[in-house]
């Protein structure tokens, strides 16, 4: 079979909607692959419920490595701690690769009273339930990860879930006073709408050096929130390693890396076999936080 692959196009489904930036990375790099592959890569955008949706329809395809899905593991992995989805994101798949990652951060209004996350936090602990923040859907990184810093911060806020990328509108319309999201907002930071306060990867930003992430001030938090490829269990080891090739190949296009730039996304590659390592030990990390915040029981 590895021998023939590919014969016809392949379609790379994105759970999220178009104009992401899980959407604006993944077409670039399937843009290079498919020039090295010799077949069309079809990226079809599938959105809903956290990006489960689009998720569990690449479970149901043939496991022959035309049917592939980009998606943040984190949000999958959540969706299955709190016992949402019907297929178990680290038996059930067959890992391609880790490709980059979003870039999480806490964002106010430029015209907001708070500079600093530790005066945020002042603010919210005389105010409780006062302030609202908004996240893309419930079950997704942004909803565990506010979730998890209310905790640590002991502060009780009005979470707000939306439809990927409009939180940028709501907030701009000050109809939220928080986004806790990926790196959409980051174009307005820059324009001077919004103003960061802190960032959830491990390391500072490179876009924004000057901002701390959550564990300098003091909480113990980090979602770095990769994206992976991955399709239904049981693709043949050849067919994964030809994907795998063609597509840390793409990692290479100057398009791509641009995007990635564009987007404060880094590159976070892993390969197959450390690929399904890292998810297992990032789905018991994320079983934990559930099961600690009591989400699984929604």
């Amino acid at each position: 079979m590895a021998a023939d692959f590919p014969t016809r196009s392949l379609t790379m489904t994105v759970p999220y909607g178009a104009g992401g930036a899980t959407d604006l990375a993944t077409r670039p790099l399937c843009n290079a692959a498919k020039n090295i592959l010799g077949q069309p890569i079809i990226v079809e955008n599938k959105p809903g419920a956290g990006g489960t949706v689009g998720a569990t329809a690449t479970m149901t395809k043939p496991a022959d490595g035309y049917n592939l899905c980009m998606a943040s593991t984190n949000a999958i992995l959540i969706s299955h701690a709190m016992g949402k989805l019907n297929f178990h994101p680290v038996k059930d798949v067959t890992p391609i690769m880790r490709v980059t990652g979003y870039l999480f951060g806490f964002v106010v209004n430029a015209n907001s009273p708070w500079k600093t996350f530790e005066e945020f936090v002042q603010y919210c602990k005389a105010n409780p339930k006062k302030v609202s923040v908004a996240f893309s859907g419930i079950g997704s990184t942004g909803h565990v990860s506010v979730e998890e810093l209310c905790a640590l911060a002991g502060v009780q806020l009005r979470l707000i879930p939306h439809k990927g990328g409009d939180t940028n509108a709501a907030l701009l319309g000050n109809h939220v006073d928080v986004i806790n999201d990926t790196s959409e907002w980051a174009p307005l930071v820059d324009a001077g709408k919004f103003r960061l306060l802190a960032v959830y990867s491990t390391e500072r930003s490179v876009r924004f050096p000057q901002v701390r992430t959550f564990r300098e001030i003091g909480y113990d938090t980090a979602w770095p929130a990769p994206l992976h490829i991955f399709g239904p269990k049981g693709i043949p080891k050849a067919v994964v390693s030809q994907l795998h090739d063609a597509f840390k190949q793409s990692m290479e296009n100057a398009e791509f890396k641009a995007t990635l730039k564009q987007l404060d996304m880094p590159p976070l590659y892993l390969n197959p076999q450390d690929t399904e390592k890292f998810l297992a030990q990032e789905y018991e990390r994320i079983e934990k936080i559930v099961k600690k915040l009591g989400l699984d029981k929604n």
